[in-house]
């Protein structure tokens, strides 16, 4: 039996109360994670609806199989960007909403055979699905300096990027970095240590950078934003938890460009001071929400 999730959803209240799916609906969570948005949205819509919940990673697709058992869940395993593909195979026209939380799920980050963890001695592989693209110790092998300074700084805002790049390439040539407990210790190295409590770990955003390049997690968003608002019906919902200003700005500017969309949140919403308390890791979310505009009348 697989062990109930450890991932706590983020603005679950507010998720439910953006969306409002009625009963009977059929709404997608594009990013199951450790189910909990899944779980909110499949008591809201009873077993006369479905919540179709996709996710590329596979561990989360297993999980899920025990633990939201008896409810009215579809799971495929899938990235996002594939809704259309998937609502075709399920026979499905359109839905009543969507959302996307596109943060780590606790899950993940306890799993130490994975690298999400920082100080996990597990291979510092960073993939969401194992069988697809390329770990990142490897993109950490083969790019050139100039490349990886370029990744860290674009993919994770870090400011001591060619710092941290000399220093790995350095080492590669005789102890390459090949765990996560490595590339921790390596970037504390080279970035001074934060001055107050509460501050990021210095390793944040080199992990940040280096799981979004292996995981092309822009890319595909920007996928996402363009093909997910056909999926949905007309009055239909789409929100989404980004939890770094690259996401953000995405979802921003898509939102507010797209013709088929109205923008519900003119700045974010993010979570309650008793949320941050209880629930640290939400302190970065921010909740951004379109509708589907009716272009039949």
């Amino acid at each position: 039996m697989n062990p109930l999730p450890r991932h706590v959803p983020v603005m679950a209240a507010e998720i439910v109360a953006q969306l409002a799916p009625p009963i009977g609906g059929i709404v997608v969570d594009g990013t199951l994670g450790g189910g909990g948005h899944t779980r909110e949205l499949a008591t809201c819509v009873g077993n006369p609806g479905l919540v179709i919940a996709l996710d590329r990673d596979p561990a989360a697709i297993d999980a899920a199989e025990q633990n939201l058992k008896g409810l009215p869940v579809t799971l495929v395993h899938s990235n996002y960007s594939d809704l259309p593909e998937v609502l075709e195979q399920l026979e499905i026209p359109a839905i009543d909403g969507c959302v996307l939380d596109l943060g780590l799920s606790s899950d993940q980050l306890a799993d130490r055979e994975r690298g999400f963890s920082f100080d996990s001695a597990g291979p510092l592989d960073l993939r969401f699905d194992p069988l697809e693209g390329e770990p990142a110790w490897r993109i950490l092998e083969r790019l050139s300096e100039s490349n990886l300074a370029d990744l860290i700084y674009n993919y994770g805002e870090e400011r001591f990027s060619r710092r941290i790049a000399k220093k790995i390439v350095q080492r590669r040539r005789s102890d390459p970095v090949r765990t996560a407990a490595d590339l921790s210790d390596l970037v504390r190295s080279c970035v001074p240590r934060p001055r107050h409590r509460g501050a990021i770990d210095s390793a944040t955003r080199t992990f940040q950078a280096l799981r979004i390049a292996a995981n092309d997690e822009l890319k595909w968003l920007e996928v996402a934003l363009e093909r997910i608002p056909d999926c949905l019906a007309p009055g239909a919902k789409l929100a989404i938890i980004s939890f770094h200003s690259l996401e953000d700005r995405r979802v921003k500017h898509a939102f507010r460009e797209d013709k088929r969309l109205e923008v519900l949140t003119k700045k974010p919403i993010g979570p309650s001071e008793e949320e941050q308390e209880a629930n640290p890791r939400s302190r970065s979310a921010k909740l951004r929400v379109a509708q589907k505009l009716d272009t039949t009348q």
